[in-house]
């Protein structure tokens, strides 16, 4: 009996996520095709890999006793599509980029259009979000990132930093006044990241200064902070490359010096000979060079993790 490859990815998929929706989002393809996959294998099994309940799909324990196995295969079937990604093709071939969503419309979607434009045989994709996306599984070549990579087989660098400061309108502060440090800034307003994003190095610096003010909205983006900044309903902490360009915030001076965080790019050992990447980050560390006192206006050198 052979079984096909792509048949035991889609079952692995499934496993993995829970779901035939969430298994079709992973492999790029539809609910309908992964459940038709999965009823072939079933029969050609002649046996049941997964039941179904309100939660979703719960794998049978025949299922179970070939996750080992599929895991193993997944994994070698990534590294042979490493290896050939990164076969000296030259400057030339995709190139798929993750990154923050503010970063990379502001600094990283810039820097790798000109890389582009100066190599005609290269195509690169930035996707901005707040998903982790899985660098060995070739989910993306290249992703740059605040904190540090935790994946096994990643090589990671360092290419810049980016520099926070708190913000406030200047209708807010003629409505409450200049914050005072010393009472813990209370009578303010502040809004912060969403708590699904867990300790933020720059925010919980905020917060170690303004025991006292009240945090009036949790949001889960940038500039989400921008705009209530903006609109004076509260204060915020903003990276300075935002926030200095707009004509209607200013700084709140603190008595401590603003956090600096470092920007990584990370991406699979496998991937370290292939041209096309050893170039674009080459590329991308000049640029963010030429960036430093844009992004680091008061030249910090106690970078937050």
């Amino acid at each position: 009996m052979s079984i096909n490859w792509d048949d035991l990815k889609v079952a692995l998929a499934i496993a993995r996520h829970g779901t035939l929706s969430a298994a079709a989002r992973a492999l790029g393809t539809t609910q309908p095709t992964v459940s038709r996959r999965l009823d072939a294998l079933e029969q050609r099994l002649q046996a049941q890999l997964f039941d179904r309940d309100a939660h979703g799909l719960r794998p049978t324990a025949l299922a179970r006793s070939l996750l080992d196995g599929l895991e193993s295969m997944d994994a070698g079937a990534q590294s042979v599509e490493r290896l050939v990604a990164a076969r000296d093709t030259g400057l030339s071939g995709e190139i798929l980029v993750t990154s923050l969503d503010w970063l990379g419309d502001e600094v990283i979607a810039p820097m790798l259009a000109r890389y582009a434009a100066r190599h005609p045989g290269v195509l690169v994709e930035l996707i901005n979000g707040t998903q982790v996306f899985n660098l060995a599984r070739r989910e993306a070549d290249l992703a740059f990132r605040f904190g540090a990579f935790t994946q096994e087989n990643l090589i990671e660098r360092r290419v810049g930093e980016v520099a926070y400061a708190l913000y406030a309108s200047n209708a807010y502060l003629r409505r409450h006044g200049a914050p005072d440090a010393a009472n813990g800034y209370a009578g303010h307003h502040l809004v912060y990241l969403d708590r699904a994003a867990g300790e933020v190095p720059h925010e919980a610096w905020l917060s170690s200064l303004a025991t006292q003010a009240r945090t009036v909205l949790h949001v889960n983006g940038l500039r989400a902070h921008l705009a209530v900044a903006r609109e004076g309903a509260a204060m915020a902490v903003l990276p300075c490359l935002l926030a200095d360009r707009e004509p209607l915030l200013q700084r709140v001076d603190v008595p401590h010096p603003m956090p600096v965080r470092s920007v990584r790019v990370g991406f699979h050992s496998d991937m370290r000979d292939s041209p096309r990447i050893r170039a674009l980050i080459d590329h991308v560390v000049q640029e963010f060079d030429l960036l430093r006192a844009t992004l680091n206006p008061n030249n910090q050198e106690q970078p937050l993790r």
